[in-house]
């Protein structure tokens, strides 16, 4: 049952030193703007891209270098986007105009009355969608890589509380940022599957073997398919 209205937080700035945070750069911000290219290479022909969440902004370098034209969209000021506003309400933009929209690391800083609204206005502005996803816990790694043959085997542990289920309206994760996150209950990799494919076709959907707390989608729109 989902809470009374009143009781959600609306969606609102990280609780964190967002200025400080804006200069940081991390190995982890290389390699999630690589993947997030090579996501757009797989899906053809793209050019106008809107970057929901730019962060510290390499994704947007990275994107406009490769010659796409790129829209930022944030609710933080803070990291001068192009468009202010939260991303359950993409009202001032028209069906399909994006040929994708880049969500990275963004949906589980929203309580979760707010997700499908989100997935719902992503599907209605863009033709396809990279939605990025952190892991919950601690995770290991152990991997064999032979790079002669392409050969790749890991195998990634998360410890984590797997009887724990988020309330989907307190933000208990990340140091108080993510109202959820993947694997818990509720939010299983199976489950995740299903609140997207209500508006979406999953095209892949793969563990970042590089950056362990990412879960990665790459979508198509239902209501923008060609």
């Amino acid at each position: 049952m989902l809470p009374n209205v009143e009781e959600v937080p609306a969606p609102s700035l990280m609780a964190i030193d967002r200025e400080n945070w804006a200069r940081q750069l991390n190995l982890s911000n290389f390699i999630n703007a690589y993947y997030q290219f090579r996501d757009l290479q797989f899906l053809g022909e793209v050019k106008k891209v809107l970057i929901v969440g730019p962060g510290q902004g390499l994704d947007t370098l990275v994107m406009r270098w490769k010659q796409y034209d790129v829209t930022t969209f944030d609710i933080d000021k803070t990291f001068n986007p192009d468009v202010n506003g939260s991303v359950h309400d993409l009202s001032m933009f028209g069906k399909g105009s994006y040929d994708a929209i880049i969500v990275s690391h963004v949906l589980e800083h929203l309580a979760v009355p707010y997700l499908s609204s989100c997935l719902s206005e992503l599907a209605r502005v863009g033709r396809y969608c990279l939605i990025y996803l952190p892991v919950a816990g601690r995770h290991c790694q152990m991997r064999f890589r032979m790079d002669l043959r392409g050969l790749d085997i890991s195998l990634i542990l998360d410890f984590f509380n797997r009887l724990h289920r988020p309330n989907g309206i307190t933000p208990r994760y990340c140091v108080g940022q993510h109202y959820w996150e993947m694997g818990l209950r509720g939010f299983r990799v199976s489950q995740m599957k299903r609140r997207l494919s209500e508006h979406f076709r999953i095209l892949l959907s793969y563990r970042n073997k590089e950056w362990l707390p990412s879960y990665n989608f790459v979508l198509a729109s239902k209501c923008n398919a060609k």
